[in-house]
């Protein structure tokens, strides 16, 4: 039963986030903006009107893969979203770049996020050691416990990410309107597509919560 309830379900509730962000990118990518300017241009516009003119935009390889880079003031934008012109290429592009202003203006959960990101990778590389572990030799004490503080680690982290990428996403839909890179009624397409991005980030969250309660409940 526990492990259906903190496993399974959250399991089911990460796959409907996946389609649903697929599903309402797919759709808003299909729908033009009236201004027709490309993300790229729209992140740039964003981080303009900000004060910000250090950070470098580039064009990363696949779909989705869109991310700020506060180490090195860089900007990566999928090409479909670099050189797309759709509502949900400006929405994406717009909340990478909110991202660059949390830097500039030393959000609190980014500085925190970015100071977790070490112990974060440490703890991810050795989640699968517990996982094979575990599976071939059974979770023992010294596994449950290494278990209970990766998945402690990574659930912090998500919590962390939640304010961090929320915040983002409202700086975002009120750049865009703001600045005239769309009209307000284009914004239900950014909406759709920023929304189902943050449900990703909750499904994140309630799987490493899952996993941790379920290890905490082995240690009985």
């Amino acid at each position: 039963m526990n492990f259906l309830i903190l496993i399974i379900i959250p399991i089911a509730v990460g796959l409907y986030a996946q389609m649903r962000i697929k599903s309402a990118y797919n759709k808003n990518c299909k729908i033009q903006s009236r201004g027709g300017i490309t993300g790229r241009e729209a992140a740039q516009a964003v981080m303009r009107s900000a004060g910000i003119h250090d950070v470098e935009i580039v064009q990363c390889q696949g779909e989705l893969s869109d991310h700020y880079d506060p180490t090195h003031k860089r900007l990566a934008l999928s090409q479909a979203n670099y050189r797309g012109k759709s509502l949900a290429a400006l929405g994406v592009a717009a909340h990478e770049a909110g991202h660059a202003i949390q830097h500039k203006q030393a959000y609190a959960p980014l500085n925190l996020r970015m100071a977790l990101v070490p112990i974060t990778n440490l703890s991810s590389q050795l989640l699968p050691a517990v996982m094979f572990g575990g599976f071939f030799f059974g979770l023992g004490p010294m596994l449950i416990n290494l278990g209970i503080i990766i998945y402690l680690v990574l659930t912090v982290f998500q919590l962390v990410t939640l304010p961090v990428e929320f915040d983002a996403s409202v700086r975002a839909k009120k750049q865009l309107v703001g600045l005239g890179i769309i009209d307000s009624d284009e914004i239900k397409g950014v909406n759709e597509t920023l929304d189902a991005a943050a449900f990703t980030y909750v499904a994140a969250f309630v799987s490493s919560l899952g996993w941790l309660l379920y290890m905490l409940a082995q240690r009985r």
